[in-house]
Formats: C-alpha cells, structure tokens, sequence
C-alpha cells in the first residue's frame, strides 16, 4: 500500500537538505513527544548505514522499530526502510529545485505487510483509504512548512 504527498517549500534545495538531514535536531524532537530514540551507528556524517531503534507508544501500546537510511544521493533523495510488527514501510523523501529559492518536497512511503495479521491490518488501512491520503498529504504540507521556517533560519 503507498501513500504520497508532493509540497513546495521556500527554500534552496541546499539549506532544505541540511535542514532534512539535522538529525540531532530529529532526535530530540522525538524526544521530546515521548520516543525514545537510540541511535545504532557510529557514522559522523549523514548518509546510508545512519540508524535508530525507536519506541514509542501508539493506538495505547508499546511498539519498537528499527529505522535505517538505505539510500542517500545529496540533496536529491533519503531513502529510509523499517520494520513494525510484520510490516515493512520503505520512505522515500525527495528534492527537486524548482528555482534557486524554492524546492519540491515528494514523500512516498510503500507499506508491505510480511505476516498475516500485517495483511489484515492493511486490508482495513485499504477501507480508509481516502481519509488516509488526506491526513498523509497534509502532514508533507505541514512537514515542508516546518522545513521552511528552519532553512530560513538556518
């Protein structure tokens, strides 16, 4: 199952890209929403191989994934992959530059059920479709809003 969303932000891909990939900042900002967040690399700069374990409750229960970059062109694309209870989600975020002060931001994440009861739970997913659609496209405008205020102030 895939969802998509597409955003302008009103930034140079250059300050949107470090901005994307300030992962301290991410780190924290999870954290302060209640995750916790361990990183399971030792790289110094961003790039394929970076990784979390994550926690965090959700719908009332305890979840846990692993998150890893597994694809990493500067400042084009992150390609990032995890596994959640039978389910691998792969997150492909991408930049194009539309003009030297602005950048499109593409976001696709392909969900693929590897268990039975994964298969199940995006059957009902499948139900909601359209409501889903709408939630994700407007969290990518939120995301590429909030992507802009900080390249402006970077």
């Amino acid at each position: 199952m895939k969802f998509s969303g597409k955003a302008d932000v009103d930034a140079p891909i250059d300050k949107v890209f470090a901005v994307l990939t300030d992962f301290e900042l991410i780190e924290r900002a999870a954290m302060r929403r209640g995750v916790e967040v361990q990183r399971t690399d030792t790289l110094r700069a961003p790039g394929a191989g970076v990784g979390w374990h994550v926690k965090f409750t959700m719908r009332g229960k305890p979840r846990e994934t692993d998150i890893a970059i597994t694809g990493f062109d500067a400042p084009n694309e992150i390609v990032l992959s995890a596994e959640l209870q039978g389910m691998e989600a792969v997150t492909r975020v991408e930049l194009v530059a539309l003009s030297r002060s602005q950048t499109r931001l593409g976001v696709v994440t392909d969900l693929t059920p590897t268990t039975l009861a994964a298969r199940l739970m995006v059957q009902s997913l499948r139900m909601a479709r359209g409501k889903l659609d709408k939630r994700f496209k407007a969290r990518v405008a939120d995301y590429a809003r909030d992507l802009g205020e900080r390249a402006q102030r970077a």
